[in-house]
């Protein structure tokens, strides 16, 4: 261990707490563990031990100290920092996934059952398979996990999961030309309303406003804070503003770029929102505001 992280922890006191972020999957949650007299770097891999058993996952977050708030307790601890026979291994528990993956597929069809896989996952060790699956109800599995218990001779796990989780473990394109949030960088995800796509000034029609998932987009939810701040410094339309040019009406606002269009004596002409000053706003606008201070 670095002499710098020796010192930090020395002078941090009973409050702190070493911890090693990892991560499981791209764009997934950061998990803190004990690095147990390991040093890991950013993009170094770690054999962990978690609740499901144990893990091959991603340094995100090297070697530092957080306070004990910010931990869950119990911190579970790194084993070790990956070998090249760790990652080897984990490349292999991946070809080995694909091949679960259609051996349950074909399980399930045998068994007639009305469900739509969509990932397997193996535990490091290898002793617990997991399946991930989405279905319109619920879904008596038992002589499946049978089926597949005695096929794989490894503990079997199936989980359903949401539409959202499947648009995550799936990944793909939003329209936007991205890839999707949610399988990037969005680490959960966030309750999302049609008000936040309103404040936006969007269309409202939710095939333009929805996700490959058929739920709002996710960004709505994450660009609403910025949204929220720039509409509050924007004279809002049909505002009466002074401008350089005179005393006009705000017909439309751009709050990102911080613009606003005016029409004075039936000519429009864009202006910076520093450039004008609020004289009155729309009745609607004042009442909304005196319920928010209420």
């Amino acid at each position: 261990m670095s002499e710098e992280i020796l010192n930090n922890i020395d002078n941090a006191g009973e409050e702190s707490a070493e911890v090693i972020g990892i991560r499981f999957k791209d764009g997934g949650k950061t998990y803190y563990f004990d690095p147990n007299g390991c040093v890991g770097t950013l993009n170094d891999y770690a054999i962990v031990e978690t609740s499901r058993g144990v893990e091959f996952g991603k340094v995100c977050q090297a070697n530092k100290l957080v306070s004990k708030d910010e931990i869950v307790p119990p911190l579970r601890p790194v084993l070790r920092i990956a070998t090249e026979k760790d990652i080897k291994t984990n490349e292999e528990n991946k070809k080995k996934e694909i091949e679960a993956l259609k051996v349950c597929q074909q399980k399930v069809s045998a068994h007639k059952l009305e469900m739509k896989l969509i990932e397997s996952e193996y535990t490091f060790d290898g002793a617990k398979l997991t399946f991930y699956f989405t279905a319109d109800g619920r879904i008596d599995f038992r002589e499946l996990v049978k089926d597949l218990a005695s096929t794989f001779k490894t503990r079997i796990e199936l989980r359903q999961i949401g539409i959202r989780d499947e648009a995550k473990f799936m990944g793909g394109l939003g329209v936007c030309g991205r890839p999707f949030c949610c399988s990037t960088f969005l680490p959960d995800f966030c309750q999302v309303s049609i008000k936040m796509a309103k404040e936006q000034n969007l269309s409202l029609n939710s095939s333009k406003i929805s996700g490959a998932c058929g739920r709002l987009m996710c960004c709505l939810r994450f660009e609403h804070d910025t949204y929220a701040y720039e509409i509050k410094r924007t004279p809002p339309v049909d505002s009466t503003v002074k401008t350089p040019d005179g005393t006009g009406v705000v017909t439309e606002m751009s709050p990102l770029a911080g613009t606003v269009k005016v029409s004075i004596n039936d000519n429009i002409k864009t202006y910076h929102r520093d450039e004008v000053k609020i004289l009155s706003l729309p009745k609607k606008k004042a009442d909304s505001n005196d319920e928010e201070e209420e």
